[in-house]
């Protein structure tokens, strides 16, 4: 697996490769993906029919909003911070349903550290 070396480049390019439509069942969920700093910006990952869709920007009613500096996400993506860690040392704010950031991780949508 190739590392990526910006969150446009993860998400674009590395993320569909690592989602598990097996994994994500009946999922009908939204996700604002907000990152801080100078190669931030906004996505929105949408999980529908067991299909992954990334686009840039904004959605009005996410299911689930997580918020991380750039360089924090990076790290996490590249394996070098383990989510948990990040959480419980305030480098990812998460909003919403909390269960469901659980069941998305199975899916392989949150879980970094595969």
């Amino acid at each position: 697996m190739m590392e990526a070396k910006i969150p446009k480049q993860y998400l674009e390019e590395v993320l569909p490769c690592k989602f598990k439509p097996e994994k994500a069942g009946d999922f009908d969920v939204i996700t604002q993906l907000n990152l801080t700093g100078p190669n931030g910006g906004c996505w929105v990952l949408t999980l529908k029919n067991q299909t992954l869709k990334v686009t840039e920007g904004a959605h009005p009613s996410p299911n689930l909003t997580l918020t991380v500096a750039d360089a924090d996400f990076m790290d996490l993506v590249n394996g070098k911070l383990k989510t948990t860690q990040a959480f419980f040392n305030g480098k990812i704010h998460l909003s919403g349903n909390l269960v469901l950031a659980l069941k998305l991780k199975d899916a392989g949508l949150l879980d970094f550290e595969a």
